[in-house]
């Protein structure tokens, strides 16, 4: 673990007990002494509080920064208010997505937090397609902490007043305890919740100040993982990788219509509009046994149907569940399917995602 990079935070995630992990070139906690089954259901039920300090931030700034990621994007991008943000992918030549990334609007230009194991390709990849007339900065010098559930909003509040009164997929800059930071109404646990992006110099002062507030635990990557999944979100390496479109990633709506100037368009608007051979879906699983990423799918005759991307247990629904990328003729709602695990089949059927509700704030 020596050699692993650390967050602002790392001190105070092992004051609170938490498992240590590797994860992305991080020492990150994977959970805290009352386990991920526990701060699973409390961010569900109470407010949870996460280190997402890995993530990559940057800004592309100028007047033109919009129309630059534009291009490199399914699009959406020009059409954002200032303070509003969208959720997309950038794509390569093939159609493939190189990164899920979560873009924002400011006064300057753009911001944007890219998954931590892609920051150094993506940043690589930005510096080389954007326009020369855009100016890219990585922030290396700032943190990123996400407050998520249904009491996220009470605690917010308390501290600023104008980031409880965003909607979902906004932000505003504000101060948090005195310090100037970003708040965001967004997250990916399908709660209600936001995303603070400040100095690191400040990250461990306003995270011992939240979780100084009643209902406000400690999440961990295990329970971040299962919050996401019960959401049917994508995770980068699993549902999304250089090698699967956005349409095969059940992504269809992060499309803005007409556009067609970005990488790999050829291919991905074929499939918009003819469909593709797989597709990510939900699977209900019977019985007790998680069914797991990379297990085979197969037909009632043991044909080949795909692979399963994610799957685990669901705290919330006290059952195993899984999502998979099924060959299009197997996907209908409803389809039995088998999963192999250790020589065993196990049943399943293609079901709707996400497996729990979003809560988000509209």
């Amino acid at each position: 673990m020596n050699d692993l990079k650390q967050t602002p935070l790392c001190e105070l995630h092992r004051q609170l007990g938490a498992k240590m992990t590797a994860f992305a070139g991080y020492a990150l906690p994977v959970q805290y002494p009352k386990g991920i089954i526990h701060e699973h259901l409390h961010c569900r039920s109470h407010a949870g509080f996460f280190d997402i300090s890995h993530m990559g931030q940057c800004h592309i700034l100028g007047e033109r920064a919009a129309e630059a990621l534009e291009r490199l994007t399914p699009g959406g991008i020009v059409d954002l208010a200032v303070g509003r943000q969208k959720y997309t992918v950038l794509t390569n030549e093939e159609g493939g997505v190189i990164d899920d990334i979560i873009v924002t609007r400011n006064e300057e230009g753009l911001s944007m937090v890219v998954n931590a194991a892609c920051k150094a390709k993506d940043f690589a990849y930005l510096c080389a397609r954007l326009s020369f007339d855009c100016e890219f900065s990585a922030c290396n010098d700032l943190a990123l902490l996400a407050l998520q559930g249904p009491e996220a909003v009470t605690v917010i509040e308390k501290f600023s007043k104008d980031a409880a009164r965003l909607a979902f997929m906004q932000a505003c800059p504000t101060q948090l305890g005195g310090v100037a930071c970003t708040i965001s109404r967004c997250g990916y646990t399908g709660e209600d919740g936001f995303e603070i992006s400040l100095p690191q110099t400040e990250a461990e002062y306003v995270g011992r100040l939240l979780l100084a507030e009643p209902g406000v635990e400690a999440i961990g990557l295990g329970a971040r993982d299962t919050l996401r999944l019960e959401a049917g979100l994508c995770l980068y390496g699993h549902e999304l990788n250089e090698n699967i479109t956005p349409v095969e990633a059940g992504l269809k709506w992060i499309f803005k219509k007409g556009h067609s100037d970005f990488p790999g368009a050829d291919k991905v608007l074929r499939q918009l509009q003819g469909g593709c051979e797989s597709i990510r879906v939900g699977l209900a699983v019977e019985g007790r046994i998680p069914v797991r990423e990379g297990a085979q799918m197969l037909t009632e005759d043991d044909e080949p149907a795909g692979f399963v991307t994610s799957g685990g247990f669901s705290p919330s629904l006290n059952r195993p569940v899984a999502m998979a990328s099924i060959r299009r003729e197997y996907a209908a709602i409803g389809t039995p399917l088998f999963a192999s695990v250790r020589g065993n089949r196990i049943a399943v059927s293609v079901c709707r995602l996400p497996f729990v509700p979003h809560r988000y704030h509209r």
